[in-house]
């Protein structure tokens, strides 16, 4: 349920939150213009910006897609049913869209560009780095992870000086460590699948956002991961209705 109280403009650190189409938005300055990131829901994200429209893992239980702009770039970042639909993104798609996907994920939607690792390129006009989103703790029966190394990217998109990282699926894995001069963060934080709120302060401790937003937080206490970055003045942690 949307808290009432959000409905007014909120003056932020690096942002005003508003209320669109029944979703949070939090708009920052760039050198280059707004970015608008709306927060749909789990691990499902808008972003626009320079009047590009880039969907995030767009999975119709959490939204109707028909009632959202279409996209000029899909970021897709693992093949699981809650962040892989393929049918919102033949919804979602036009004749210029870009579709970026792991080489799983393509198993599954075909036609997109495929992205492993390590791989960047340009897309919509955006630098977009992948990086890895796995699991090295939480186990699913018969000793396999949820989020095997290689199958799932994380993404670093650059919009003008503003940099946003989204984790993915991913535990506070080594390679945060590389991640440098992040503005805004997303770290999903839900057991058994992805990370607790403590895993979750220590990846935003080897990352230093400005900013963290949790994400894909399931019924997590968020509470617990204020508390424990408390001390840590200099990230912003901003909770929003990303369930």
């Amino acid at each position: 349920m949307k808290q009432l109280l959000n409905i007014q403009f909120i003056i932020l650190l690096l942002g005003i939150t508003v209320i669109s189409s029944g979703f949070e938005k939090d708009i920052f300055k760039t050198s280059k213009g707004d970015l608008a990131i709306t927060f749909i829901g789990h691990g499902t994200l808008m972003m626009e910006f320079n009047a590009k429209v880039i969907h995030i893992d767009p999975v119709s239980r959490y939204a109707d897609y028909t009632k959202l702009p279409k996209a000029d770039l899909i970021l897709i970042t693992h093949e699981h049913g809650d962040h892989l639909d393929p049918k919102t993104i033949d919804l979602l798609k036009k004749e210029s869209t870009e579709i970026v996907l792991t080489n799983i994920c393509s198993e599954k939607y075909i036609g997109a560009e495929i992205m492993k690792n390590g791989d960047s390129g340009i897309f919509a006009g955006l630098k977009i780095d992948a990086v890895p989103a796995y699991n090295i703790k939480h186990m699913r029966s018969g000793g396999n992870t949820y989020h095997p190394k290689g199958n799932g990217n994380g993404y670093l998109i650059q919009f003008a000086d503003i940099k946003v990282y989204v984790a993915g699926d991913t535990e506070n894995i080594p390679e945060m460590k590389n991640l440098q001069n992040i503005d805004i963060v997303f770290l999903p934080m839900n057991l058994p699948y992805t990370m607790t709120p403590e895993m979750v302060a220590d990846a935003a401790r080897l990352i230093n956002p400005k900013i963290l937003y949790p994400y894909h937080f399931g019924q997590t206490d968020t509470n617990i991961l204020v508390e424990l970055m408390k001390n840590r003045s200099d990230i912003d942690v901003r909770i929003r209705e990303l369930k």
